[in-house]
């Protein structure tokens, strides 16, 4: 019993509490991140708070790496969108005054901890929720393969455009500006990109890759934010836009992955150490995750009336329906300045728990409730459509390949190397069809994860749709809707692992094709043909690593 009372003792306790209540979560198809949450309150309950570990150097390190890769991929052009930069205004108008007079509202009533604010405090409070979560909306997006389909992008659009407003906020706070050296820094990094260009060009494969992220990441792009009065962060976002153009950016963002994703445990973990929660803070911190009903409302009313589809908005309103971190640091900020109660950190941190636990079953189900409510939601679109929501004309495909990475175009230009132009391809990246369309390749953008995508194209003439999405959940949404709309065709699925590749053979797909199995068989056959080895028979894939359509023509693709 001494050593669970010693830092190593509760290290290991906080480790093995974070792990096991991850795991339950992820075992009961929910986010792994909520686990975190709840097994943070629970050490704090326990009295367990004085471990060793630097949970707020790690939680930081794992923020800067979220947005350094965000930054990779991140298009500029998208922020300049009205959407984007005036959805986002708008919102936080319409959030911070409604905020703010429910709480004076609330106050006047004689609610615990309102009855003495003012109105200055209340819009402080305001502001602080009026954010919505970069970190839990990011993750999700990431883990559903939404990050690029327009409701992701718009949704990120708007986070950012939020953190921008958080960096002129801290500014204000701390009653310091910047140094006049900031004016020097877009010279700086303008500099530093073809050297950073250069260098990653020499990074290889291996461990170098990720351990130059992080140096890029840490000791140029926030440390030069630091240096002349800016937000750290903002750093780690913009040198990450900058040289997110190399070819080599996708794979640099694909090393930092699990190291960001276990950095960021400590974030979730030690929101719940933030302090211990009595009964009047859960319940005005219950109160304000009602009030996240209207946010949300605000979000969805604001992106409609810029034009966007119902889905969009609706998809983009379900990813921003939480508060964000940033409320946690206003608080911070505000209590240590004696502006408001410490007591608001620990209401703003469970409202933060909150949120989140609501937010996470809303998204895991966003698709099944679009389909519910369509007809309603529907009657909040405009007349007029945003220009990316144009009518998809398949003209006369017959074979349709979502997915142009590596392995989708590979599997384009044979496939319409066979069969000419009855091919097709749809890419939700607006960048990836740009360049295949320069290079020849008929390619349209659209994303198979779209319920109404599904529905304004005619799949009559189509006899066979592949899926070459690289991100595995996508897939599996991808065939959901492909069901949904009827489609009797053969669906075929590529994937990167075994129980994956189960996975789509069991959600309906016709086929699933586990790739790395396939271009192992590729390259032994290659090996006979150019060195002349005699090869009896072709060579054939283990039934447990593909399975193929059958077909009589083995022609076809």
């Amino acid at each position: 019993m001494e050593f669970l009372q010693t830092t190593t003792g509760i290290n290991s306790i906080w480790i093995g509490s974070a792990f096991l209540a991850g795991f339950i979560f992820k075992r009961l198809h929910l986010p792994p991140m909520l686990g975190f949450l709840l097994s943070g309150f629970l050490m704090n309950f326990l009295g367990l708070t004085n471990g060793s570990l630097a949970l707020d150097k790690i939680a930081d390190i794992g923020i800067i790496l979220l947005l350094f890769t965000i930054g990779l991929k991140l298009d500029l052009k998208d922020l300049t969108k009205p959407e984007i930069w005036g959805g986002s205004t708008v919102h936080a108008l319409l959030t911070i005054c409604f905020l703010t007079m429910a709480i004076i509202g609330a106050g006047s009533l004689g609610v615990a901890q309102l009855t003495s604010l003012n109105l200055t405090q209340a819009a402080l409070i305001g502001l602080a929720l009026s954010f919505s979560s970069t970190i839990f909306a990011i993750k999700f997006l990431e883990e559903k393969g939404e990050g690029n389909a327009m409701h992701g992008r718009t949704a990120i659009g708007i986070l950012i455009m939020q953190d921008l407003m958080a960096v002129f906020f801290l500014t204000l706070s701390k009653g310091e500006f910047p140094s006049l050296w900031a004016l020097t820094l877009p010279l700086f990094l303008l500099a530093a990109r073809p050297i950073l260009h250069r260098v990653i060009d020499h990074l290889g494969h291996g461990e170098l890759l990720p351990l130059g992220g992080l140096f890029i990441a840490l000791g140029v792009g926030t440390t030069s934010f630091a240096m002349v009065g800016l937000k750290p962060d903002l750093g780690a976002l913009v040198i990450g836009m900058l040289i997110g153009s190399h070819p080599r950016s996708s794979e640099m963002a694909a090393s930092l992955y699990s190291f960001k994703d276990l950095f960021l445990i400590s974030f979730f973990f030690q929101i719940g150490l933030s302090g211990a929660p009595t009964l009047n803070h859960a319940l005005i911190a219950t109160g304000l995750a009602f009030a996240l009903a209207v946010k949300s409302c605000f979000y969805f009313l604001t992106l409609t009336r810029f034009r966007l589809r119902a889905r969009t908005s609706l998809l983009t309103t379900l990813a921003l329906t939480n508060y964000s971190e940033f409320g946690l640091i206003v608080m911070a900020i505000a209590a240590k300045n004696g502006w408001l109660s410490p007591d608001w950190v620990i209401i703003v941190a469970l409202a933060l728990t909150f949120s989140f636990l609501l937010s996470a079953p809303l998204n895991s189900k966003a698709n099944a409730i679009y389909d519910r409510f369509a007809p309603l939601l529907h009657r909040f679109e405009t007349k007029t459509r945003h220009r990316d929501d144009s009518q998809i004309d398949l003209q006369m495909a017959e074979i349709l390949i979502f997915g142009m990475g590596p392995f989708g175009t590979m599997a384009y230009d044979v496939t319409r190397e066979r069969q000419g132009d009855k091919v097709l391809a749809v890419d939700h990246k607006p960048e990836n069809v740009k360049k295949h369309q320069q290079e020849g390749r008929r390619v349209l953008l659209g994303d198979a994860t779209d319920y109404d995508f599904w529905r304004k194209i005619d799949l009559k003439k189509i006899k066979i749709i592949m899926l070459a999405l690289t991100n595995h959940q996508a897939n599996l949404l991808a065939l959901q809707e492909i069901q949904a709309v009827g489609f009797q065709g053969p669906i075929t699925a590529s994937s990167r692992f075994e129980d994956q590749r189960l996975e789509l053979e069991e959600a309906g797909a016709t086929a699933a094709y586990n790739i790395f199995s396939e271009a192992g068989a590729g390259y032994a056959d290659h090996v006979c043909r150019a060195t002349g080895l005699v090869c009896k028979t072709e060579f054939i894939i283990p039934s447990s690593s593909i399975h193929r359509y059958p077909s009589e023509n083995k022609e076809d693709l």
